[in-house]
Order: structure tokens, then sequence, then C-alpha cells
């Protein structure tokens, strides 16, 4: 039921910072992207980009089918070989790569990865032939300007564990890679203080084998689950992190803090579409939960459980950090958030040019927004 990673895509090689952007919510984080599929029987909301982005010819990149997957047993959930898409890079970017692991949450029981392998997130069979590279992707160097010419690849996700499938066919090195479509998902009981998501991840851990591919560290010290949390494995990370993030991410508000279990009486209904919705109290319930404590940070009062959770990596030196204020996910495939214009800013500086400057060693980056609304140039998402 797994995809391993592609070593004919990717040779082991111990690679250096200056070949490997690992810039996003954490390299290891593709566990915790937006997925239509997180529970069946759940009302959850599409992630419909209200403003898509036109697409010329020269962004759509073709599929690959991976010709030595089968060999190494590497399957999508359907049997299907897995795929992945490549646009080689040029010039000054020609040896330096850039990888995106594709996002899709996951299946915890036979019924959800069963209906999951009918579908573009199990089988290969309804992948796109072709795909848009845009924000961190894109071959435009005004719309991305540091990495525009670098080899950029896109693997699709079709396992529904997040790669972690069959660990002793895996390089790790596909872990020191950029994963641009992540959250940092907290450890954290939802609204009624039920533990939705950590229930959630011990039957995706235990239905589909995961112990091996997890950190081992934290294995040994915690039940399997917890370790699909970033916060229990973002500290043993060697490798530089840049960590990108929204601090009121729609998904993790939607399926994590609030999930319909612990909204039937849907007085949450209008605040979970649209944060302009949620009244004073529920503005309270995010802040309390999403940006709160009384410790001094940036110049504020207002810190996070997200804050508390990368309190250690914060002061890790090598690391870099954007954190803005918006109710959004995703961000970095997204041109008009990664840069353009009418970007998300902090310190005037857009997510891309954050990024830059702390890969290229311009100068350390530690940014993280003021609360929620304070930030007039933030893309919160609509969905009503």
């Amino acid at each position: 039921m797994a995809i391993s990673t592609f070593s004919s895509l990717l040779r082991y090689r111990k690679w250096a910072k200056s070949n490997w952007l690992v810039a996003s919510l954490g390299l290891l984080l593709i566990v915790f992207s937006l997925s239509l599929f997180f529970d069946p029987t759940s009302d959850s909301v599409p992630s419909v980009d209200h403003n898509p982005p036109i697409t010329s010819p020269s962004d759509l990149v073709k599929l690959k089918l991976s010709s030595k997957a089968k060999e190494r047993g590497a399957f999508c959930l359907d049997g299907s070989l897995p795929g992945y898409h490549f646009s080689k890079g040029s010039g000054s970017g020609s040896k330096s790569w850039l990888v995106h692991l594709e996002g899709g949450s996951w299946c915890n029981t036979i019924a959800s990865c069963s209906a999951r392998a009918m579908t573009r997130l199990g089988s290969s069979n309804y992948f796109e032939h072709e795909v848009s590279f845009q924000g961190v992707l894109s071959s435009d160097p005004s719309k991305n300007p540091d990495f525009f010419n670098w080899n950029r690849v896109k693997i699709r996700y079709c396992d529904g564990a997040s790669f972690s499938g069959r660990p002793e066919a895996e390089f790790k090195v596909i872990w020191l890679s950029l994963c641009v479509k992540a959250i940092f998902l907290l450890f954290r009981p939802d609204v009624l203080g039920n533990p939705t998501m950590r229930s959630f991840y011990h039957d995706v851990v235990k239905l589909q084998g995961l112990d091996k591919s997890l950190d081992q560290k934290c294995v040994a010290r915690k039940e399997p689950s917890k370790c699909m949390f970033p916060q229990e494995f973002v500290n043993n990370i060697r490798t530089p992190v840049f960590l990108v993030n929204a601090a009121y991410d729609y998904w993790q508000i939607q399926h994590v803090l609030v999930p319909a279990s612990a909204d039937l009486d849907k007085s949450w209904a209008k605040c979970r579409l649209n944060i302009k919705e949620c009244d004073a109290e529920q503005m309270k319930v995010l802040h309390g939960n999403l940006l709160h404590s009384l410790v001094k940070l940036n110049d504020t009062k207002f810190r996070s459980s997200l804050m508390d959770a990368i309190g250690k990596f914060h002061q890790k030196k090598a690391g870099g950090m954007f954190i803005d204020s918006c109710y959004s996910h995703s961000q970095m495939p997204k041109p008009m958030i990664w840069h353009s214009p009418t970007s998300t800013r902090i310190k005037n500086k857009t997510i891309a040019e954050s990024v830059g400057d702390w890969y290229f060693n311009r100068k350390p980056v530690k940014l993280i927004d003021c609360p929620y609304p304070c930030n007039p140039s933030c893309y919160n998402m609509n969905f009503t």
C-alpha cells in the first residue's frame, strides 16, 4: 500500500545546504498537507482558490512514471506505478535541485484507502498528464527570483501514508528535500478537548505500519503516532530548515481545532469558512490556541501554541522562519502569495524574498507576524 522513494530520480549522497533548498514548513512535513480525504464522512471544505492564476503552456510540465518503481516495490494504493514531473535546470541552477513532495492527507481505514485508490491521491491512472509549475516551482524569474532556473521536481503522492511506507526500500535522502505544501500540524486536542487528530494518526500508523519510517529517536521515547507531529521531531532534524506557515492555517482550524465532530451545533460553521465571520469569543479561541501567551516575542504580548511548539527551533542559528497571520494554507506554490506585487509580506518582504535571503546567507530571517487582523497584505481565503 505504499510508495517508496524514487532512487531512479535521486541518487544517494550526502547533500550539503548548497544542493538542496530546505525551505518550507520543515523538510519532513509532507504529512501535513491539504486533502479532501481527511475523512470520507467529514464535511471537509474544498480548498478552492477563488482567484486561480492564469496558466500558460510554458508552465505545464509533463508526467513521467517511475520506470524502476516496480522492481523496488514502489506502488500507488491501487498497484499502479508512481509518477513525477521534472523541469530541467539551467545556468547557475543546473546543479541545484528543488523537490516538491505533493501533499494530500492520509487514509486510516481499509475503506478510506480503498476509496482513495480510485482518485489521483491513490492511483497514477488519475494523475493529470501535465501540471502547472508555479510559485516556488515557477521558471519565471519575476515570479520566482532565486530558484527559477533550478532543477525542479514534483513527486506525486499516491500512498496515503506520507511517502512513509516500505522503509527498508527508502533512500532517506529524499527527506532532505523541499516540501512546499505543508502545515506545522500541532499535537493538540480540538475545541471540545477530544484528541481527534491524535486518534486519526494512531490509526494511520497502525494500518500502514509506519513505525520504521518515523523518527527513530522519537519512536524510542514516545508512542509512534505522536512522532508524525512536527513538534515532536523538528528538533532532531540536523539539516538547516526554513519554516513557512500561516498562524491561522485554515486546514488546521477546520480539521484539527474545530473538526466537524466538534461542531455538531454548527456554531462554528461561518467562522470555519471565513475568518472575518468569527465572533469575538471565537477569535479569543483562535488567539488563545493559535496566538497566545504572556511571553514577549517580537515586541508583542501574543504567542501561539505554534510558537511554543517551535520554541527550541526559534533559538537555532541556522534555522529561518516566515510565520504570517493569514487565514491561508499551502502558500509557497501559489504565485500570488509566494512572490507578486500583492503577496503577503512581513517587514516588506515576500515569502520568496525571505527564503532567498536565508538560503543564500544574505541575512538571518526570523519573521513572526503580529496577530490577525494586523497584516493588510494577507491573502485570507473565503469559502463562503
